[in-house]
């Protein structure tokens, strides 16, 4: 079943007519309370592409939900997200449906701010590889935005309902953030090990001659590169490429101290096809050449 192409869903309607579920109250927009609406699970199996976003939350549910090829874990709840045109294949196990599901579409939002600031929710570029975990605390909080955005579907569409909706939807993203943000600093532990593990394969490329994309590391840590990219920055400071960046001068400032070889010499080494990328990128990170630098330890 899982070889037949994937089911397009071009607009919301489309979807819940498919699923079973009522007509959205809106048609930009769609809420899925689980404890009132039933899907039908005549599509288990099958994958879907959707061409609008969707956010789940799940409240009590603990285990794999899968997305793509790959599966979100959930302990005891949390929320998942997913961009336009990424896969989705619906589960037959009804105890995944549980909470809320919402559909949106980029044409609610692209007229305002929202539109413009989209690209700061990195989560939605996590794919499968990071489900934001909650405490009671933020479930609460997050149950009650969903709560606020039922009522509002709820009313009658007057000239207010797209800019409160919209309202709505970016308070929701933005505890998002803040959830994340705490995600990785209440995870330390796991994600220092996940830096180790980055740092490793950095030195195996570099040693082999070879500069690692953020996209090669990301694949190695089975994480997503906005993900690693995002926790590196609340961690370090530093995004994915910064840190690559700053390992590399770290290890030609080791060989310039230590050795004879001339700059071209370091630069092959070190991955670069032309010298003169790897002067740049030195100079940029310290204020002086390679060559400036080596004199210094004459």
């Amino acid at each position: 079943m899982n070889a037949q192409a994937p089911i397009v869903f071009k607009n919301i309607s489309e979807l819940t007519r498919e699923l079973g579920m009522n007509s959205p109250l809106h048609p930009l927009v769609a809420l899925v309370n689980y404890d009132i609406d039933k899907i039908k699970l005549d599509l288990a199996g099958h994958s879907f592409l959707i061409d609008f976003y969707k956010i789940s939350f799940k409240k009590e549910f603990r285990g794999q939900v899968k997305y793509g090829q790959g599966y979100y874990d959930f302990e005891k709840g949390g929320l998942a997200f997913l961009a336009p045109n990424q896969l989705v294949t619906m589960s037959g196990d009804e105890s995944s449906y549980d909470g809320y599901t919402l559909y949106f579409h980029a044409d609610l939002f692209r007229n305002y701010q929202l539109g413009k600031n989209m690209d700061q929710y990195g989560f939605f570029a996590y794919a499968v590889n990071e489900a934001l975990f909650l405490s009671d605390k933020e479930k609460k909080v997050i149950a009650g935005l969903f709560e606020n955005i039922a009522a509002e579907l709820e009313n009658n569409i007057d000239a207010f309902s797209q800019d409160v909706l919209v309202s709505q939807l970016e308070l929701l993203l933005n505890y998002s953030n803040r959830f994340y943000n705490r995600q990785f600093l209440t995870r330390r532990s796991v994600h220092h090990d996940l830096i180790s593990e980055m740092n490793i394969s950095i030195e195996a490329s570099l040693t082999n001659h070879r500069i690692p994309t953020v996209q090669e590391l990301a694949g190695q840590l089975k994480v997503s590169p906005r993900y690693l990219s995002d926790m590196l920055k609340t961690l370090t400071g530093q995004t994915a490429q910064q840190h690559i960046h700053d390992r590399l001068i770290e290890k030609a400032k080791i060989i310039l101290s230590t050795t004879r070889f001339d700059v071209a010499e370091i630069a092959y080494q070190l991955g670069f096809e032309h010298s003169q990328s790897f002067h740049k990128l030195f100079k940029r990170s310290t204020n002086l050449s390679p060559g400036a630098y080596r004199k210094s330890f004459n």
